[in-house]
């Protein structure tokens, strides 16, 4: 009986929904092969969300190695909080790893995969387990360019990066930096869920029969955002709107989602656009549904910038300043998406690849 150990990042809900998603196609692999897979995911994000993505029995353990970045919303990071607490884990590393590393010990556990906490790289190590990283950005990627704000990150970037050069092998999802810290570098397709209701079952619960060209799913990340200017949806009376945000007013044309076991992949099949901030996991489900993607600019965050030029190059878009979305300006919902730049189609089949990969390696015990 095979066992997996999932680390996932703890920073948002991104990592732990693509993590569940391809923790998912691994177990439907091992069962249609007759492994048993014992299974652990490594998160504090919470059961609920990680259960609309992975269904079965699996051993939630609630810890993390990394923590992103601390943000009190989906946009408004807080950086001098983030660096304290690196350093905090930094500091405490030798713990860290003889703790979580007796735990892979004790538990027979067989592969590590992790997204993409970096210290996963050297308690695997220590604990003589393999670690496959994935993702499509490393967080010294993110931090290195705060050093012109505070010097402390440079030295935490570096650390990051020598933690990585501990992992056996990395896969590497589109909208990527090069990430160079990382090793033996394969790279694969989009990774995300696929729907779980039909289209006629989703019109139904929102009492709209407006088209698909009208209708627009708002979502802004786990963490949401503190100010949307839901008042400019008056200004588009024949549009239908949905959101997850249970703060969202009562309004005629917005839907709000309060199932928590739906999630905004299951909405996309009733939409031709998808309105979000920029985050991967939004944009490679979209993708994976042949879906147009409205985004606003995001300053500060390196990954914001390489997932917008990705969605223009691979979707139809539209780029919207993000000063004009906060002030209600929401013109350019009715305005026609722009077509890709780029005439290839991404690759679908990323979380299809890993779950091969595990699997062949655990027939190789």
């Amino acid at each position: 009986m095979p066992t997996l150990y999932i680390a996932v990042t703890n920073h948002g809900f991104g990592h732990a929904t693509r993590a569940a998603s391809i923790a998912a196609e691994i177990r439907q692999g091992c069962e249609a092969q007759g492994l048993p897979l014992t299974l652990i995911l490594a998160t504090k994000s919470p059961k609920w969300l990680l259960d609309s993505y992975l269904h079965g029995n699996y051993i939630h353990r609630q810890v993390y190695f990394d923590v992103g970045v601390l943000q009190s919303d989906s946009l408004t990071m807080d950086k001098p909080a983030t660096l304290a607490a690196m350093q905090n884990i930094q500091s405490r590393q030798e713990a860290l790893m003889a703790e979580e590393s007796a735990y892979l010990k004790s538990m027979g556990v067989d592969l590590v995969l992790a997204d993409i906490p970096p210290l996963m790289a050297k308690i695997a190590h220590r604990a003589g387990v393999p670690c496959w990283m994935m993702g499509n950005f490393g967080w010294d990627f993110i931090y290195r360019p705060w050093e012109q704000e505070e010097k402390a990150f440079s030295a935490i970037a570096d650390w990051i990066a020598e933690c990585c050069a501990h992992a056996d092998r990395t896969f590497r999802m589109p909208f990527h930096e090069p990430m160079s810290a990382l090793p033996n570098i394969t790279d694969i397709g989009l990774t995300g869920g696929s729907p779980a209701y039909s289209e006629a079952h989703l019109r139904e619960l929102m009492q709209s029969d407006l088209p698909s060209d009208r209708t627009v799913l708002l979502t802004f990340g786990g963490l949401g955002l503190s100010t949307i200017p839901y008042e400019a949806l008056k200004q588009l009376p024949d549009w239908q709107f949905i959101t997850f945000d249970p703060a969202a007013p009562d309004m005629p044309n917005l839907y709000r989602v309060k199932d928590r076991a739906m999630r905004p992949v299951d909405w996309m099949i009733v939409c031709d656009r998808i309105f979000s901030k920029p985050g991967y996991s939004t944009f490679a489900e979209a993708c994976l549904l042949d879906k147009g993607v409205i985004t606003i600019t995001r300053e500060g965050f390196a990954e914001a910038q390489i997932l917008i030029d990705g969605i223009q190059n691979y979707a139809p878009h539209r780029i919207v300043n993000a000063q004009a979305f906060f002030e209600g300006d929401w013109s350019f919902l009715t305005e026609p998406l722009l077509p890709p730049q780029k005439a290839e189609k991404l690759d679908k089949n990323g979380r299809q690849t890993i779950a091969t990969a595990v699997l062949e390696y655990f027939k190789g015990l």
